[in-house]
């Protein structure tokens, strides 16, 4: 057991909170709903970047390279200023939703390079130009380009010519649980002596409680929280120390008073709420120069000032990284899977943010009754009280937690810290988030919208993990995720299913732009979308909850009748894909592929023929069991015998031995045909969302004289239905790659090596179904892998990003150009893009025979674990 799983362990187990401290300050605050106060809902232009510098937040902070405590009390960043900028670098800045192209958009260039999950050493880097930031051209310029233009990045202005910049690299390291270190490490790349003025900066979050920081000579501040009780920030060296107060009017004090000259700004009696130590650095062409920050529970001693010891820690905590990375991959990986893979699970780390919103108090703050708030965001929430630490999406863009985005970035984490990964997993379904329906909340936004129900599959595949791992599952986390879902599920059921046919109509369900309409809205034909992914979702939902059931079952015999209900449920809505009456099913037996039906009002249907992620998902349910349960619990295949002798009519398409799924072999191989074609969904680094095909032949719809279309658009979209940034209309998504990774090796251990389709289609080169999910996996892994001259696909060829500098870091996009593999946007969703640290991990050792003889449950037994621990 290396240093960090020790820290681990002892978190789990013996109280020691290792995980108080992290990277828990937002990089964006402002822009978000809970600082909306607005009387129209108007996130974006209610407080703005520029607002943001002198005005106080209500329920969070921000800051470039941030630290907290997981409450977020007490708040460590660093600002700068490189004396050519009209305003102090506090906060990353971005495009509003309305400034930019394609929606919000960060203009900033930083990198999460390293971090441990109990952030004993977490790393990043940020690129800090030295000539003044082009905040004016930024907006101006992205406001004159439209929907079919690229954005207007911050590396096009031109600011980094001739590496005029500083690589500014911030370190934390833990000394002990309450004893933090800050290194920043600043680099002139540039070709002339610069100078950059450092500001490591420390305050307290305005929460009501009591707090004050005070000088105490030298460089020191002392911290007093009534909660926290009291702290010692200190900055090694003698510095000049500025306060001010962290509030309305007052933030900016440091900016006005360095920037701008006037002394009065700041608190001249060296106490405030605010503090911030001022380090003076010009370095030659090349040069290098390094400033320390400590934050600790005890008082400082003389020996607290040398740098040596300081190092000496800090260095100590990198090399146990490097100790917990080299034991989590498997040897034949890569060094440069290794390092793809170790950057996208530190960006993950990083974007473990604190996020306080108690729903009930904002309305009251709004004027109104949180009983009774109609036509408010989030009015019928008021039950929800937020005070965690979540795993975000992007922190700049979505700096808020998505309920599908987080059941992917707990698989992810399992590979890591599986206690927080079941923690993430439990957290939306407990009674301050799930609504008393049942419902779980979406994101902040709209959290009544409608996401994806992939908790069960994430949590069971959790305790799977953990199971291989430890060769002991986690039951009662299994038992409490279960009685909380099947209330999500009938949810679903009760809501979702308009006309109880066991046909879902789950609204946008995550996936944007990609449908002919807006499918949270009401169609402009009347009616209602009988929607082939949302049932698609249900299906899978049904086989998720039977194979928790199962496994709870080899335990206590009352959940085998939750197994038998679920497996119905299943067929029912087998049955009703399969024949979704009306005069018209969702399969397609012309196309080979699955649709959305328009359902009109008079009952009457017709498909939405688009070939896109919408009829590829019905792929995704697809899951074999494990022969041992059902060995084990031969009544459930008796009363299954008996409900489908008790109807006859219904065809559960793909069952075949312990595989369920929504097709048969022919059907099945007609969607292969389709999704393994590269002029089709194929693309050279994973699974498109829309077919290619619709490029030159997009899908046009008509209601009276107003045109319907969709198209192939590989990278940003032209259609603004959600005016946002996001694009389902062709890029690849990784959630949705990784389902169809999944699905493919369920199918394979439930065909055999017998079942074989061309891949690509028309190639002649024939492939197990566990080769074809080998080959999706390696595509997508391929995006960030450097070619010989060190450029990587995500960076769509710019060749800033193959410099000496750049090369080796890495953004994890929020989706990829379906043609060149280009990272489009947001720029930092390590969330579920950060599932490529699974996938290389995944089949790294692993044989299409270790499934044929294990089954799917022992697949990360040998995968993941078993042959490192040895």
């Amino acid at each position: 057991m290396n240093a960090e799983q020790r820290r681990l362990r002892d978190a789990d187990t013996a109280a020691v909170d290792w995980r108080r401290w992290g990277p828990y300050l937002s990089e964006r605050q402002w822009g978000t709903v809970r600082e909306d106060y607005s009387q129209g809902g108007d996130a974006w232009d209610y407080l703005t970047h520029d607002q943001s510098r002198s005005r106080a937040y209500r329920w969070g902070e921000d800051g470039i390279a941030g630290f907290s405590d997981d409450r977020q009390q007490l708040c460590l960043a660093l600002a700068m200023w490189n004396g050519r900028d009209p305003i102090l670098k506090e906060r990353f800045f971005g495009l509003t939703n309305g400034e930019g192209n394609h929606g919000e958009d960060v203009k900033e260039y930083y990198f999460y390079v390293d971090g441990t999950p109990t952030h004993s050493y977490m790393r990043m880097v940020y690129k800090y130009p030295q000539r003044e930031f082009p905040y004016y051209d930024l907006v101006t310029t992205n406001r004159e380009r439209n929907f079919s233009d690229f954005e207007y990045e911050l590396v096009d202005t031109g600011i980094f010519a001739e590496d005029r910049y500083f690589d500014v690299e911030v370190e934390y390291a833990k000394a002990g649980p309450e004893e933090v270190l800050t290194r920043i490490t600043v680099h002139n790349r540039g070709p002339e002596e610069a100078t950059v003025h450092l500001l490591p900066t420390v305050w307290f979050r305005a929460t009501g409680a009591e707090a004050r920081l005070r000088s105490t000579g030298a460089t020191v501040v002392q911290a007093e929280h009534d909660g926290l009780g009291t702290r010692w920030w200190s900055c090694l060296g003698e510095h000049q120390l500025l306060f001010t107060e962290n509030a309305d009017g007052r933030k900016d004090a440091f900016g006005r008073y360095l920037i701008e000259g006037e002394k009065e700004a700041v608190n001249a009696d060296g106490t405030g709420t605010k503090a911030a130590a001022v380090v003076t650095l010009t370095l030659p062409a090349g040069g290098t120069s390094v400033v320390r920050a400590r934050l600790s529970d005890r008082a400082p001693a003389g020996t607290d000032q040398d740098e040596r010891a300081f190092d000496e820690v800090v260095e100590a905590r990198r090399a146990e990284a490097d100790e917990f990375y080299a034991g989590l991959f498997a040897p034949s990986l890569s060094e440069p899977e290794r390092q793809v893979a170790r950057q996208a699970l530190a960006g993950m780390i990083w974007s473990k943010q604190y996020f306080g919103y108690d729903v009930e108090r904002w309305l009251r703050e709004h004027g109104r009754n949180p009983l009774n708030a109609p036509g408010i965001r989030n009015g019928e929430w008021f039950h929800l009280d937020a005070h965690d630490i979540i795993s975000m999406p992007d922190t700049w863009e979505y700096p808020w937690f998505a309920a599908w985005d987080l059941a992917y970035h707990a698989v992810a984490f399992s590979l890591v810290d599986v206690a927080f990964a079941k923690s993430q997993l439990e957290l939306l379904l407990t009674r301050r988030y799930l609504h008393p329906n049942g419902q779980i909340p979406a994101y902040e936004w709209n959290f009544s919208d409608v996401n994806p129900p992939v908790h069960a599959w994430a949590a069971y595949l959790v305790y799977e993990l953990e199971k291989a791992r430890t060769g002991t599952g986690d039951r009662a986390f299994l038992e409490r995720v279960f009685h909380k879902l099947s209330k999500n599920f009938t949810w679903w059921v009760n809501r979702k299913d308009m006309d109880g046919r066991n046909v879902f109509q789950g609204g946008f369900l995550g996936l944007d732009n990609i449908g002919v309409f807006d499918r949270s809205a009401p169609l402009p034909t009347g009616g209602h979308l009988d929607q082939a992914d949302g049932t698609a979702w249900m299906a899978l939902y049904c086989q998720n909850m039977l194979q928790i059931a199962l496994e709870l079952g080899d335990g206590d015999p009352v959940y085998l009748e939750e197994a038998q209900t679920y497996l119905e449920h299943f067929a029912w809505i087998a049955a009703a894909v399969n024949d979704a009456g009306g005069g018209a099913t969702m399969w397609d037996e012309e196309d080979g592929f699955f649709y959305d039906l328009l359902r009109a009002p008079d009952g009457s249907a017709q498909p939405l023929r688009v070939r896109s992620m919408v009829g590829l998902l019905p792929l995704a349910a697809a899951t074999v069991y494990d022969k041992a349960l059902i060995d084990k619990h031969p009544q459930v295949i008796q009363e299954a015998k008996a409900f489908l002798d008790r109807n006859e009519h219904i065809d559960m398409g793909g069952r075949h031995g312990r595989l369920l799924a929504l097709f048969d072999e022919q059907r099945l191989r007609r969607i292969l045909a389709r999704m393994l074609d590269e002029d089709e969904f194929l693309s050279p680094y994973g699974i498109r969302a829309v077919s290619r095909h619709h490029a030159e032949h997009p899908f046009e719809f008509y209601v009276g004289d107003e045109r319907y279309s969709v198209s192939y658009q590989p990278a940003e979209s032209e259609n603004g239905m959600f005016g946002g940034n996001s694009n389902w209309r062709g890029p690849i998504w990784f959630p949705v790659n990784a389902l169809m990774i999944r699905a493919l090796l369920n199918l394979y251990v439930g065909y055999g090596d017998g079942f074989t389709v061309e891949c690509p289609t028309g190639s002649g080169r024939q492939m197990t179904l566990f080769e074809v999910a080998r080959e999706i996996s390696d595509r997508l892994t391929r995006i960030f892998l450097p070619d010989d001259q060190g450029h990587r696909p995500c960076y769509g060829g710019n060749q800033v990003f193959a410099g000496e500098h750049w090369r080796d870091l890495m953004l994890f996009s929020e989706y990829f150009h379906g043609d060149n593999g280009a990272g489009i946007g947001a720029a930092h969703q390590t969330g579920w893009t950060g599932l490529v640290a699974v996938f290389p991990n995944l089949f790294a050792g692993l044989t299409g025979q270790d499934l044929l003889d294990n089954g799917m449950t022992g697949v990360f037994h040998k995968a993941s674990v078993q042959d490192r621990q040895k």
